[in-house]
C-alpha cells in the first residue's frame, strides 16, 4: 500500500524544513520504501507505525530517524572515474605547486554519505602524492546523517560495496578483512575528520579550504537553497581552491563567483578573478 498523500505532505515538509532537501510529487513509493526499512530497524509493523509514533513526539528521536532515512545515500568509490582523473593529473598537482612555500592543503568532501568518496581521495594522494605525507594535509568530510557518519568512521565495507569502484589492487593495499567485510586501514582513517553538518543550515567554523567536493548534492535543493550553499562555498574556498560539482550540477545562473574549469573530461569550478 503506498503512503497516503497527506501522510506524504507530512513528511516532505519536515524533511524540506530541516534539510532543505525537496521531495517532489510522485516520490511518494520513496518515501514509503525508506519508512518500511526505517520500520523494520525499529521493531516496528509498518510505515504507517513511524508516522504515528512521529506524530505523537513530532520533536521526539523519531523526527531524525526519519529525516535521516529520506537523504539520498548511494554513493560508491571513485565514483564517475573522470573528476578523480582529474584530481590526480590536474588539480592535486596544480595545488601542490600553488602550496609548496607553506606545505599545507585542506580538503573536504560535502554530504559524504557512507564514506566512500574522502576514503577514495585520501588512497588517491597516498597513492600518487606521496611527497604530501610530509604536509600539513587536513582532510575534512561532513555529513547531516550521523548514522552514516557512523559509517564512516569506522570505514567497514560489504564486499558489495567494496566492489563497487575500487580498484583490486587498492582492496589488498589499504583495506583488511574484517569477518565477512572489508574495513579501510586505520592510517587512512586517521586521516579524515568526519563532522555533522547540515548544508542547507548555519555552518559550523571550518578553516579555508583548498578543494571542496559537493558531487550530487544540489540536485536536491531547491534554487534558493543552491545559490545560498554556494555563497557559502565561496566564503570558505580559497582563491586557487577547486570546487567539484556532481555531473549533472553546475554553478551556472546560480553564482557568478565560480568560472568553469575542464581537464581529463571533467568539470569543475575555481573562484572567478576579480
Amino acid at each position: 500500500m503506498t503512503i497516503a498523500d497527506d501522510d506524504f505532505d507530512y513528511v516532505r515538509r519536515l524533511v524540506r524544513e530541516r534539510t532543505a532537501i525537496v521531495l517532489e510529487d510522485g516520490k511518494q513509493y520513496l518515501v514509503d520504501n525508506r519508512l518500511s526499512v526505517l520500520a523494520r530497524r525499529e521493531g516496528l509493523a509498518s510505515t504507517q507505525e513511524v508516522l504515528a509514533v512521529l506524530r505523537a513526539a513530532p520533536d521526539g528521536p523519531m523526527q531524525r530517524k526519519v529525516v535521516e532515512a529520506m537523504a539520498t545515500t548511494e554513493t560508491l568509490f571513485f565514483r564517475d572515474g573522470k573528476p578523480y582523473d582529474a584530481l590526480r593529473n590536474t588539480i592535486l598537482p596544480e595545488l601542490q605547486s600553488r602550496r609548496v612555500a607553506e606545505r599545507r592543503l585542506t580538503f573536504w568532501s560535502c554530504a559524504c554519505s557512507s564514506g566512500q568518496e574522502p576514503y577514495s581521495v585520501a588512497m588517491l594522494v597516498r597513492e600518487h602524492f606521496p611527497s604530501l605525507a610530509t604536509w600539513d594535509l587536513r582532510m575534512y568530510a561532513s555529513d547531516i546523517s550521523t548514522e552514516m557518519l557512523a559509517r564512516s568512521r569506522a570505514g567497514r565495507y560489504s564486499q558489495l560495496e567494496a566492489s563497487r569502484g575500487l580498484p583490486p589492487v587498492f582492496l589488498m593495499k589499504y583495506f583488511d578483512r574484517a569477518g565477512a567485510d572489508w574495513q579501510i586501514r586505520s592510517e587512512l582513517r586517521a586521516m579524515i575528520e568526519f563532522r555533522e553538518l547540515n548544508l542547507a543550515g548555519p555552518w559550523c567554523a571550518m578553516p579555508t579550504m583548498d578543494l571542496i567536493m559537493l558531487r550530487n548534492v544540489l540536485i536536491y535543493f531547491d534554487l534558493e537553497t543552491k545559490r545560498s550553499v554556494l555563497a557559502k562555498v565561496r566564503r570558505v574556498l580559497r582563491p586557487g581552491g577547486y570546487l567539484m560539482l556532481g555531473t549533472a550540477e553546475t554553478t551556472v545562473n546560480l553564482d557568478d563567483g565560480f568560472e568553469l574549469v575542464r581537464s581529463d573530461g571533467a568539470a569543475y569550478y575555481r573562484l572567478r578573478s576579480t
